[in-house]
């Protein structure tokens, strides 16, 4: 079998590990917002307004899904870093990660 050189656009691999670094920050403050909205709604919960505690059960629900997306999207961005640096060292590791 003929050798396969692998090959890299090194700066257009790093951009998307970017993006996903941003997306992660972006699903970090929503989920900041979304925190304080459910604080928000759980006073007014306490209050008496029902439709509060409705909204409240929404947002506690969506909450850690926006988190996890987040943690998810910041983890794949350090996957991709990681094997951009394991391609510019020659590092066989990394060839391994997505595996």
């Amino acid at each position: 079998m003929a050798d396969v050189e692998v090959h890299m656009d090194i700066p257009a691999v790093k951009a998307i590990s970017k993006k996903f670094d941003n997306l992660s920050q972006i699903l970090a403050n929503i989920g900041k917002v979304l925190e304080f909205v459910a604080n928000t709604l759980k006073n007014t919960a306490y209050i008496g307004l029902v439709g509060g505690a409705a909204l409240l059960h929404i947002v506690e629900s969506i909450r850690p899904k926006v988190d996890e997306m987040g943690q998810k999207c910041a983890e794949i961005s350090k996957d991709v870093m990681d094997s951009v640096t394991a391609f510019e060292r020659g590092d066989q590791e990394g060839a391994t990660r997505f595996y």
